[in-house]
């Protein structure tokens, strides 16, 4: 057990140090026209190998941290995936020496075979180790795998009011809900609060019933304001129209808009029949959330 822990440690520590290093591999094009692009072109091969051996040996790791009963996800495939990935580099590799350009970490090979979204080199081996790691963390809070060293960053990192835990709040927040899922419980309540700017404000706000995703946050909100707690709707504004009714625009801890609607006073009408054989209605105010806003991409 004490071995367990020790070597826990050490792989937590390990991946913090990865997360948090500076980009060393990002190539510019001021680098290439330093350095010539021949040698340019070996460094990035250099990368590439360096980035296979990575993996074999985070394998490695995994494997052993699974025979001594701790549950890890995966860090590799296949040799021949890993071989598909090489092999990719290289291809890009040859672009580069046919006269591609560097532009701040990304490959762009004029004509058919540039690329327009971020690059493999983007951030270099330790930004490629940290985009895996926030994946994890996200997956591990949307309960589509269970990773425990994900689990404790992101814990420790919402206490704080982090970076690493409003990015995954954000990705899941932000994300579709087919592919990224949802966050849902007192650890959708704890991350909101982080998310909100509001981790160790004294008069914070308590969030209870929390699900986020999918464009929208929904739960209820006990406050100096709502002492007996009310139901909310936040609706990033990017993914939906403003909603209908009383509302208010608000930032979040990574500068995104949202909508936010509270319940509202609402007449709820149930129908009776009365002894003369007429329908009849009861009337009783309740609080009630307006209905949702349109997603932009159904209009």
């Amino acid at each position: 057990m004490k071995n367990k822990r020790l070597l826990t440690t050490i792989l937590l520590s390990t991946s913090l140090l990865l997360t948090q290093s500076v980009t060393a591999f990002a190539i510019t094009e001021a680098d290439v026209e330093a350095v010539g692009k021949e040698t340019a072109t070996g460094n990035i091969l250099i990368w590439f190998l360096c980035a296979v051996a990575f993996l074999k040996i985070s394998q490695k790791i995994d494997s052993f941290m699974s025979s001594l009963g701790i549950n890890v996800g995966h860090t590799g495939s296949s040799m021949l995936a890993e071989l598909m990935v090489a092999a990719k580099g290289l291809s890009s590799v040859k672009n580069v020496s046919k006269g591609g350009n560097f532009h701040g970490g990304s490959i762009y090979a004029g004509g058919s075979n540039s690329f327009s979204n971020a690059s493999l080199f983007s951030g270099g081996l330790a930004g490629a180790v940290g985009r895996q790691f926030t994946q994890n963390a996200v997956q591990t809070v949307t309960g589509q795998k269970s990773n425990p060293i994900s689990s404790k960053v992101f814990e420790s990192s919402v206490q704080k009011g982090g970076d690493f835990a409003n990015n995954v709040t954000s990705a899941v927040a932000q994300g579709s809900i087919n592919y990224t899922g949802t966050m849902q419980g007192s650890q959708a309540a704890s991350a909101l609060t982080s998310y909100m700017g509001q981790a160790g404000v004294a008069d914070a706000p308590v969030f209870s019933s929390v699900e986020i995703g999918g464009g929208r946050i929904m739960g209820t909100e006990t406050s100096t304001q709502y002492p007996n707690g009310t139901e909310f709707g936040m609706y990033h504004a990017e993914q939906y129209m403003p909603p209908d009714g009383n509302y208010e625009t608000i930032q979040t801890a990574d500068q995104a808009t949202w909508y936010r609607q509270y319940a509202a006073d609402t007449v709820e009408r149930t129908p009776y029949m009365t002894g003369e054989g007429k329908i009849a209605y009861h009337e009783n105010i309740v609080q009630k959330l307006p209905n949702p806003p349109k997603r932009k991409d159904r209009i």
